[in-house]
């Protein structure tokens, strides 16, 4: 699943290949991924990329009537495409990636239209002006379908942004806000991180490789923490989500899947060396997800226990 590191350079990605260029056309391939109906799809045809920013894992394009600009109100302050909102006739289209979710530029989109039904993961492909045909493909792989595709008139209006915690790129976001959030909280640490109303953009991955940086058990309750402990975990999560983010920069939208893989310490690496101490990288798996943890830098030694991997040795 893309996380807060992957929709940044994405969003870094197609803010040089989008802002001032043209919708030319919209096609909806996957009806299910559509989220909203009005204003429809099709109203993004003929407009103008503004802003291209990230709320926590959601993508968020953001595009002004072309006509206001064909009349010279950005000229004259009355509209600014850096700003495109509901008061200067804005929509955005806000995506969510999922699992299995992808965005795939094309130089050249191909001329027929796409196909829908059978094995075609493509789920939504948008052309822009230009004698180049270029544009993207939201792609969806597998049977289980998440990838979530919405146009709204502000950002807010999407449910699952409208209830993100803070990010933690975000300027107030300091170590004493940090602490007010774990106050009280009587969850595993790891459960708290992957909270999006807690904290907007980490997931599975990142949160374990947060984990395993500030040396701590998944499994520690959150509201245990100690001052000197919840220090160590805040300057974690920076370190680690900006690490990432460093090593995407510049990356074209295809090749930051595998580098996200290359640059993970513990998870994905069940059975491999740890990278830090050379101990055996664990798991604990559940119903529809895993977690991966290193018991020497984590845990004092101790694996955590598998109730799924101990039912099924019984």
């Amino acid at each position: 699943m893309p996380e807060l590191p992957e929709v940044e350079a994405l969003t870094a990605f197609l803010s040089e290949r989008l802002t001032g260029r043209v919708i030319a056309e919209v096609r909806p391939v996957a009806i299910s991924a559509l989220k909203t109906y009005d204003p429809p799809v099709t109203a993004l045809a003929g407009r103008t990329v503004g802003p291209v920013v990230r709320h926590g894992k959601f993508l968020d394009i953001g595009l002004v009537d072309t006509g206001l600009l064909d009349i010279g109100l950005v000229d004259i302050g009355l509209v600014d495409t850096g700003s495109v909102d509901s008061g200067a006739d804005g929509l955005h289209l806000v995506v969510h990636l999922a699992r299995a979710g992808w965005l795939r530029w094309r130089e050249q989109l191909p001329t027929e239209p796409p196909k829908p039904g059978g094995r075609n993961p493509l789920a939504l492909r948008v052309r822009l002006e230009g004698p180049d045909g270029d544009g993207f493909d939201l792609t969806e792989a597998g049977t289980k379908k998440g990838l979530a595709v919405y146009v709204v008139r502000d950002a807010e209006e999407v449910p699952g942004v409208a209830r993100l915690g803070p990010d933690p790129f975000d300027p107030d976001f300091d170590l004493a806000r940090f602490r007010a959030l774990l106050a009280g909280e009587r969850r595993r640490i790891k459960g708290v991180l992957r909270d999006q109303t807690v904290l907007a953009g980490v997931g599975n991955a990142y949160s374990d490789e947060v984990l395993h940086v500030a040396r701590m058990s998944p499994y520690k309750l959150a509201a245990d923490l100690s001052q000197e402990e919840s220090a160590r975990l805040f300057e974690a999560l920076g370190s680690t989500l900006r690490d990432a983010v460093e090593r995407s920069r510049g990356l074209a939208a295809g090749e930051l899947k595998a580098e996200k893989k290359l640059g993970m310490r513990v998870h994905g690496r069940t059975g491999q060396p740890c990278p830090v101490c050379g101990d055996t990288v664990r798991e604990v798996s559940f119903a529809d997800s895993s977690l991966q943890y290193c018991p020497t830098c984590q845990t004092g030694g101790k694996p955590l226990a598998d109730r799924r991997l101990s039912r099924l040795l019984k």
